[in-house]
């Protein structure tokens, strides 16, 4: 099994995050989970999942909501640098931000490390490691866009959570499916979440 960075930072759309972890725990991958003080918040209000507190408190309720076993999933706060995310010399196979706010996609493109989930970034970046972004902003702003393309450039997956119509989305589930399987796409890992064009 896979290990992944999962850092979830304060923009709208935390449900995005939440999903990838759950599938991705559930299928017995190991996941390294960050989350910003706004992720939190927006975490509390979209998803209506209280996670505020101290890193151990945080670690267990986490642990409880998403029923996994003690190791497979390990939540740090976002000024814990001395987690083993905070250093290249601890093995991850990919990285992904979702959602990704503009403020986190500046500094990660401008390797501007002022939190845990930015310093994971710088790592994963210099290591040359898989990374996947999902930027929730709209419009775009040519500041967004030149982020963007930094990071694109350094080989980075931009994945913006744009719905698809050609599969008929009848929920909200649907659509988010669609989002976490493409993003699972750009991780290599074999999925059935959305309906692929043709068949």
């Amino acid at each position: 099994m896979s290990t992944f960075i999962i850092g979830i930072t304060g923009a709208s759309g935390a449900i995005y995050g939440i999903k990838l972890i759950s599938y991705l725990s559930g299928k017995g991958h190991k996941i390294y989970l960050s989350i910003s003080k706004e992720g939190l918040s927006i975490i509390a209000d979209e998803v209506g999942v209280e996670w505020h507190g101290n890193e151990a408190e945080a670690n267990k309720r986490i642990k409880e909501y998403f029923k996994t076993p003690d190791d497979a999933i390990q939540y740090f706060a976002e000024d814990n640098f001395y987690s083993p995310i905070a250093s290249g010399s601890v093995k991850a196979d990919a990285m992904i931000i979702a959602p990704c706010s503009m403020k986190a996609l500046s500094a990660v493109a401008n390797g501007f490390s002022s939190n845990l989930i930015e310093r994971a970034a710088d790592v994963t970046l210099k290591e040359r490691r898989l990374f996947v972004v999902v930027p929730r902003e709209t419009p775009l702003n040519s500041i967004h866009l030149e982020n963007m393309l930094k990071l694109s450039e350094m080989g980075v997956h931009i994945v913006p959570p744009n719905a698809a119509f050609y599969n008929h989305p009848k929920t909200i589930d649907d659509m988010v499916d669609f989002v976490i399987g493409r993003i699972l796409d750009c991780l290599n890992i074999e999925n059935n979440l959305y309906k692929r064009w043709g068949q």
